[in-house]
């Protein structure tokens, strides 16, 4: 597939998931839309395996995950029942998180990623690499609480840690501060040290975030979560240089912190 027609597709894509968000405001047109959605992530698939950036060496590893990921994705569909429907979705938002992390670490151990990129290049894609691997370790540790509360695994009580937001207060500054060593670093292997000291830092804040917050608002809790996923997807977008993976996860995102608002405000809580 030439990159034109990989781009066309991309756009199309776009479309159908624009459309399938429209759709998923209404019961009416909700089957509609799960239907743009479906057919709008078969296209982006498609054009991102068979398109320009991938190599043939690529497609048996390709195939192989995606083989796991459907027999993995069927057997949870036909067995969950429709009321552990939220703890099953903070689960895959906890795997949306993990993606991000993974894809960014990889993205900076590969030499080749960078090597073309000087300067302010250089620094702002660390960046993306930086915030897309703390969003995404957000989202995976706070998912995992999450579906850890809605399944009864963990207490739907909440945990509050004397002090605790002194201790968010210390954790950002700690992580802006190795964010600083992160960019000045000379060697990928300088910038590994500080990249898993913010990443723990950020694991243990989902954890933190989630467990202060009792069970009955888990749901808004999974909505906030979805709206992290969409964000760690858009920065992995930003590292791939990847379009498509930009605007579905503004999307996502966007419409994830609207309707948490929206919940929050039925709800009249406060803690987003």
């Amino acid at each position: 597939m030439s990159a034109s027609l990989a781009t066309v597709s991309y756009l199309g894509a776009t479309i159908l998931f624009i459309l399938c968000l429209g759709g998923l405001s209404n019961q009416e047109t909700a089957r509609r839309g799960n239907l743009y959605g479906i057919i709008g992530m078969t296209i982006a698939v498609l054009a991102t395996v068979f398109g320009p950036r991938v190599g043939a060496a690529g497609y048996g590893w390709i195939v192989g995950a995606m083989l796991v990921g459907a027999t993995i994705g069927l057997y949870a569909a036909r067995t969950v029942q429709m009321t552990q429907m939220p703890e099953l979705v903070a689960l895959m938002h906890s795997m949306v998180g993990l993606a991000a992390m993974l894809v960014g670490f990889a993205n900076y151990i590969d030499p080749g990623a960078s090597a073309n990129m000087s300067g302010a290049e250089k620094a702002i894609h660390e960046v993306e690499i930086y915030v897309g691997i703390l969003i995404g370790a957000v989202t995976f540790s706070g998912s995992v609480i999450a579906f850890g509360k809605l399944s009864g695994k963990l207490s739907g009580s909440p945990v509050l840690l004397p002090g605790r937001h002194w201790i968010n207060l210390l954790g950002l500054l700690v992580v802006i501060y190795y964010g600083r060593e992160f960019l000045n670093a000379h060697s990928i292997h300088d910038g590994m040290t500080p990249l898993v000291v913010m990443t723990v830092i950020a694991l243990l804040f989902g954890v933190h975030m989630v467990m202060a917050i009792g069970g009955a608002d888990m749901p808004v809790v999974v909505s906030m979560l979805n709206s992290y996923s969409g964000w760690a997807a858009a920065a992995t977008g930003f590292m791939l240089s990847n379009d498509l993976l930009i605007v579905v996860g503004a999307l996502v995102g966007s419409s994830g912190a609207i309707l948490s608002y929206i919940m929050c405000r039925a709800m009249n809580r406060n803690f987003i």
